[in-house]
């Protein structure tokens, strides 16, 4: 079955939307979805910028606030905006690949998101982490542990490395089979026709 990498980092909220409908998506149009998670704040870097956009630039961080909750009411989400946004996601993200197998990453991950963006927590907190652990059934110091060790520091700073060299600037982003890049959760449908064929459009006929 065609494969499409969803590369998103903890800590965005527009990643929030994309994990919350992008299974459901994905099994209509007959597309495997490898979860990627990554850590922005590299990118940022790269970019001259030491925090989150929404954050250097208020009216667009304004924006985003009144965009999230629109997008969130017509998909029957919750959302509230944690403090601090950005939160932290190291420590999650580590988690999140302790494991290298999709259900894991993703049944982890939207926890994440879900006490993140829809409760408002702070997923920085070892505690929050731990309460998400315990029900999906995991021995929580031992995983808070590992998450501490230097495979799994060595293993997130090789995704975010590969998620750069791939050309992603921001989150969610959407790569193809193909190489085709899809930045944002409104192109989530595009990348997912491309990838099923589905896509009238192709490089092929850019040339």
């Amino acid at each position: 079955m065609a494969r499409l990498e969803f590369w998103y980092d903890l800590a965005s909220n527009y990643s929030y939307l994309s994990a919350m409908r992008i299974d459901q998506l994905a099994a209509t149009a007959k597309v495997d979805i490898e979860w990627r998670p990554f850590l922005l704040g590299p990118v940022f870097k790269e970019q001259g910028w030491n925090t989150s956009p929404f954050n250097i630039y208020p009216a667009k961080g304004a924006y985003m606030k009144r965009d999230m909750q629109r997008i969130a009411v017509q998909r029957g989400l919750r959302f509230q905006l944690p403090e601090p946004f950005p939160a932290r996601s190291l420590l999650a993200t580590r988690l999140a690949l302790l494991e290298e197998a999709d259900d894991w990453t993703r049944n982890f991950c939207k926890s994440v998101f879900i006490a993140e963006f829809a409760l408002g927590e702070d997923i920085s907190n070892p505690d929050i982490l731990s309460n998400i652990l315990v029900k999906l059934g995991v021995e929580t110091a031992e995983a808070l542990a590992t998450a501490q060790s230097p495979a799994l520091k060595k293993r997130l700073r090789e995704h975010t490395a590969e998620a750069i060299k791939k050309g992603v600037f921001g989150a969610p982003s959407f790569i193809t089979e193909d190489g085709e890049l899809f930045w944002g959760d409104d192109r989530l449908e595009q990348a997912l026709a491309w990838q099923s064929n589905q896509s009238t459009y192709s490089l092929k006929e850019k040339e």
